[in-house]
């Protein structure tokens, strides 16, 4: 702000900031007035005064009076003349005191959200103490811990905590399979049956057992996004009721809690996807639908995954899973096929492991008005029987339909010594190699398969010597049929597969690989005969060929042969047996074939026998 030295007097009062030279009849600027005034008008100006009567105050502050219209009216020349000139150059006084105003307002503004967070943190705080201290009010009630809370246990709770608390329930298990999956205590679970048994609630309540603590870190799998999507939705709703202040990170698919435990969510379309958990350390993994990935590679890998560092915490594998799907015969030999269902065991891998089945009637929310069964019992059969009635023994495509337990399936019995014996192996290292046994029924000619080998990583002379050891107690050496890939040399020394097991006196020859004729000669034997009687029976104790004769696939691009993609070892073997023409002999033709000390010597070097 600029004014001239003197002024014409033009009025009888010296304006502000002047003085009255009657000589001379001119008005003089008052220094000290003027100094003032301008640090008023500029201190306006730029905002470090925020009005006309700030700065009157501040004038009269230091003992002199000016006008509201004065003071407007040297504000109003001043943002003309700046503006005018353009950009306002402060000083640094002024500067100095445009900043620590700022700094002050911030600092205010901070102040009054921090006030507002203790306030509600206060609130929160009295609001447990006023619960934790109607807990105690009971002595003889004891807290429950490391377990699912059941009716049991509320009874024990005082009448006043029950009222403070009834309406305070996110979650409440459904009695029987959901709250027996909640509670198990083995390493791995498998809750798995009929359609609508809330699994999927129960896979996203578990792994917040430990959401209290910061070291706890789950994932929850599914094949894809889109399957993903629906559990992330179900999240949304309970986890933010359950533990309030838990945060979401959308990119990452990550809840984070309070605490500092995280839920992750993520997907397994291929199993190269598992690679995506490399170096990662999980306390607790979960399948949900697990029957949907084709092979148990992603288990297999992810198993490795678990463990943690928190001594309190303890590791837990659980899956979910509806009968039927690409996978379903693996996660049935893992789970199903081991044991009862709802009794603990110990798999081979030395994980505690327990099979837990569901059924509708499990979910009365879904089961009450009988819409949803109803829907269920319009499906086809074999998906009503998979998802209503949570059968595992049958496969939605499986190539052998007319296999049935009941029917094709017997309680072993000791053969007579009279009847023929054949066996049919198919070789395989990086697979399985398997070797099926059977022995034909005089009386009718039904094919009694009576024993199985069913074994991954053998050499030539591994099988050759576990055959051996098998056939010890047959009266016999029984001959075979071997796959025709055991005879092929791969090299330009060493015996072959097929001439290993001949060396070791098994009388064997090429087998007849006709895949379709094969595959229609196994329908023919699985039908009933005119007796009532099956042309095949399989004693119990061979769970691999039973397993894939039940759940065995129809190749997609040819109906008429299996997919070879998936476990057919067994049946293969079977199929070269079947191939093999198995008959009748007298039985005093098989005295001719009684064990002789002497080794075996083959006549034909191109077939066994």
């Amino acid at each position: 702000m600029k004014l001239p030295k003197t002024k014409p007097r033009t009025q009888g009062i010296a304006p502000f900031a002047y003085d009255s030279d009657v000589e001379n009849k001119v008005f003089v600027r008052n220094e000290k007035k003027y100094k003032i005034l301008k640090e008023v008008v500029e201190g306006i100006v730029a905002g470090s005064l925020k009005s006309i009567r700030e700065g009157r105050l501040f004038i009269e502050a230091k003992g002199y009076s000016i006008s509201v219209q004065s003071l407007s009216n040297y504000v109003k020349e001043e943002r003309e003349a700046v503006g005018h000139k353009g950009k306002y150059h402060y000083s640094s006084a002024q500067k100095a005191k445009i900043a620590a105003r700022k700094s002050l307002k911030a600092k205010q503004q901070r102040v009054e959200k921090l006030n507002k967070q203790l306030k509600s943190a206060k609130s929160s705080l009295n609001a447990q103490t006023k619960v934790q201290s109607k807990l105690s009010e009971d002595a003889d009630v004891e807290t429950v811990s490391g377990k699912v809370v059941t009716e049991e246990d509320l009874d024990l709770l005082t009448p006043q905590v029950k009222e403070a608390t009834k309406d305070k329930v996110i979650f409440k298990p459904n009695e029987g399979p959901q709250t027996d999956f909640l509670a198990a205590p083995e390493t791995d679970v498998l809750y798995g049956g009929a359609a609508g048994g809330g699994k999927s609630y129960a896979m996203l309540v578990d792994p917040l057992r430990y959401a209290h603590r910061a070291a706890h870190r789950a994932l929850i799998l599914r094949r894809s996004m889109p399957e993903l999507r629906e559990l992330i939705d179900k999240s949304r709703e309970l986890y933010p009721k359950a533990f309030p202040g838990c945060k979401f990170r959308e990119v990452e698919k990550i809840w984070t809690f309070p605490s500092g435990a995280k839920i992750e969510f993520g997907f397994l379309e291929r199993d190269a996807d598992v690679y995506r958990y490399q170096g990662q350390a999980y306390s607790w993994i979960g399948f949900d639908e697990i029957t949907h990935l084709n092979t148990e590679f992603s288990w297999n890998y992810l198993s490795s995954r678990l463990r943690t560092t928190d001594p309190d915490i303890t590791p837990y594998m659980r899956c979910t899973a509806n009968p039927g799907g690409t996978g379903a015969t693996w996660v049935k030999k893992r789970y199903v096929d081991p044991c009862e269902p709802n009794e603990a065991f110990t798999g081979d891998d030395g994980l505690t492991r327990r099979f837990i089945p569901a059924r509708l009637d499990d979910n009365p929310y879904l089961a009450k008005d009988g819409r949803y069964e109803q829907m269920l019992n319009a499906l086809p059969d074999v998906q009503r029987k998979q998802l209503l009635e949570g059968n595992w023994d049958v496969t939605e495509g499986a190539a052998f339909t007319e296999f049935d337990l009941e029917t094709h399936v017997i309680t072993p019995f000791e053969i007579p010594i009279g009847w023929e014996r054949v066996k049919g192996i198919d070789y395989g290292y990086a697979s399985e190699s398997a070797c099926i046994w059977g022995t034909v029924d005089p009386t009718d000619g039904t094919l009694i398969i009576y024993r199985e080998l069913y074994r991954k990583g053998l050499t030539g002379v591994d099988l050759a010597q576990m055959i051996t050891n098998m056939e010890l107690a047959d009266p016999y050496s029984v001959a075979g049929v071997l796959d025709t890939a055991a005879w092929n040399r791969t090299g330009t020394t060493g015996p072959t597969v097929g001439e290993t097991l001949q060396r070791a006196g098994h009388k064997l020859r090429r087998a007849d690989k006709n895949r379709i004729q094969g595959k229609i000669q196994i329908h023919e034997y699985l039908r009933l005969q005119p007796s009532g009687r099956p042309k095949i029976q399989i004693f119990n104790t061979c769970p691999n060929l039973i397993r894939e004769l039940q759940s065995l696939p129809l190749d997609k691009n040819n109906s008429e042969d299996v997919d070879t993609h998936a476990p057919d070892h067994a049946y293969d073997a079977l199929r070269y047996l079947i191939m093999s023409r198995p008959k009748v002999n007298d039985v005093f033709s098989q005295f001719k074939h009684m064990r002789m000390e002497q080794a075996y010597t083959p006549i034909d070097k191109e077939f066994g026998y």
